[in-house]
């Protein structure tokens, strides 16, 4: 379960105490709705789904799958079915790569996904054990699904530029200087990551 509504205006809040342009943008744009999936395989199935296609072909993909293999598409039903079953249902060779990857981790139980650590770059270290599931994919699970306050997707393009609008900065920051930017904001990041993904979907540039 993601951040509530409740905890992302406390760390927003807070933010905005801190911060002055934060404090602008947030008077500009309001407060972000929780972003929340549910946790587990099925969740990261469904990235892996999703990746790199419409939300409509990928709706169509889940659906056949589902239709298949069950609403939650078991790992053990889906490692059953063979290529061209699963092919039939719109997954490339790729996706059933990955898709294969992340249900026998399961299966075998080195991925915990009910007992992932603790510590945020442990968790992001055996969620990117699947093929296909990136840092970036991880770091959203971790955010959305489990719900942890301090996960700041440095390398999504939309958070550099939300930054970019709160702080007027000049150009939109790469990787690394979101990253050293938002050290200043923990451990109130993961808030901090949904109101910038909120701030660039309203269009708003910080006055």
């Amino acid at each position: 379960m993601g951040l509530t509504a409740d905890q992302i205006k406390y760390s927003l809040d807070t933010l905005a105490g801190q911060e002055k342009r934060f404090a602008i943008a947030l008077e500009q744009a309001g407060y972000p709705e929780p972003r929340i999936r549910e946790r587990g395989y099925t969740t990261l199935l469904r990235t892996i789904v999703g990746q790199q296609v419409s939300v409509a072909a990928a709706s169509s993909m889940w659906n056949k799958l589902a239709a298949k293999l069950g609403e939650d598409c078991a790992p053990q039903k889906l490692l059953a079915e063979d290529f061209d079953s699963l092919r039939a249902c719109g997954l490339s060779r790729q996706k059933q790569g990955y898709a294969r990857s992340l249900a026998e981790l399961v299966v075998s139980g080195a991925l915990p996904l009910d007992a992932l650590p603790e510590d945020d770059e442990e968790a992001i270290a055996y969620l990117t054990k699947v093929k296909g599931i990136g840092r970036w994919s991880a770091e959203i699970y971790l955010l959305f699904a489990e719900g942890r306050p301090d996960i700041w997707p440095a390398g999504d393009l939309a958070v550099q530029e939300g930054v970019k609008r709160i702080l007027l900065l000049d150009e939109r920051p790469t990787e690394k200087p979101t990253r050293e930017v938002a050290e200043a904001w923990r451990p109130h990041r993961g808030a901090a990551a949904i109101f910038t993904w909120h701030y660039y979907a309203t269009g708003f540039e910080a006055i």
